[in-house]
């Protein structure tokens, strides 16, 4: 039987939000930038790892581990 891991899950959770937030943020401050389209495009990268990185944390914690 296998048991999921929550603190996996919610970790994963809480880094997609930080990163829409991250990147919400930068949106709203991007205008004042000298270069506001690199500087999204680094906000978008950034913003896309973490995303991808906490995607794969739930899926592991969704998986789960053997008790």
């Amino acid at each position: 039987m296998r048991r999921k891991n929550l603190r996996m899950v919610i970790t994963g959770l809480v880094l997609i939000l930080l990163a829409v937030a991250f990147f919400l943020y930068m949106k709203s401050i991007a205008s004042t930038s000298n270069d506001p389209v690199a500087l999204m495009k680094t906000v978008g990268t950034v913003a896309g790892v973490v995303s991808g990185i906490s995607v794969v944390l739930i899926i592991i914690g969704l998986f789960g581990k053997r008790a």
